[in-house]
């Protein structure tokens, strides 16, 4: 029985044994799968996958600089140069619109300043000649007045000239009669106009 002992713990020593060497062979067949899935995960940090990177990076960024050489840069370059130029177009037609206009204005002023002027030439002339013909009516009525004074003044003194005879004449015929009822006698013309006239 001994030696069925000695059997079984040597089957039982050969199957720990076989046990830890697939354990072993377990850990390390994990390891390197760790290994390989580590380093599958970021292949942009791998040195292995530079050059390619680097060749993609050059033509991307020839393809890029060439389209902004050509396309990009003339368009926007071209944007810019007419919108300086329509800019520039915008800023002469303003100055040249603040110029027309302050030149109207200045020709408008003239114009007002000569039309003030000649409308008080023509106010200070119309006055001048509405004096001058007044003055002329005012000479003419003043001359008619005169005459008509003077024709008035003719007539009074030709009626008090003729009041006067009329009144010497009555002077005279009463003096007449007086004179004969007084004395009895009748008065000469002689004594009459004697005596008028030292009464005069």
């Amino acid at each position: 029985m001994p030696g069925h002992g000695d059997d079984t713990h040597a089957a039982g020593g050969q199957t720990g044994a076989h046990g830890a060497g697939d354990h072993t062979t377990g850990t390390v067949g994990t390891t390197e799968h760790a290994k390989d899935h580590g380093s599958g995960g970021l292949p942009q940090l791998q040195t292995e996958h530079w050059a390619g990177q680097i060749v993609w990076l050059l033509i991307i960024f020839t393809v890029f600089y060439t389209l902004m050489a050509t396309v990009f840069t003339p368009r926007l370059r071209k944007v810019i140069s007419n919108r300086g130029s329509t800019i520039a177009e915008d800023l002469a037609n303003a100055r040249a619109n603040r110029d027309e206009a302050e030149a109207q204005a200045k020709d408008a002023a003239a114009e007002t300043a000569a039309a003030h002027t000649a409308s008080r030439k023509l106010a200070a002339e119309a006055l001048a000649r509405s004096n001058a013909e007044i003055a002329a009516q005012t000479a003419a009525e003043d001359t008619k007045l005169n005459a008509r004074l003077s024709e008035a003044e003719a007539r009074i003194r030709a009626a008090r000239d003729t009041a006067m005879a009329h009144v010497t004449e009555i002077a005279g015929e009463t003096a007449q009669v007086l004179v004969e009822k007084l004395t009895g006698k009748p008065a000469t013309a002689a004594a009459l106009k004697s005596a008028f006239g030292k009464v005069s």
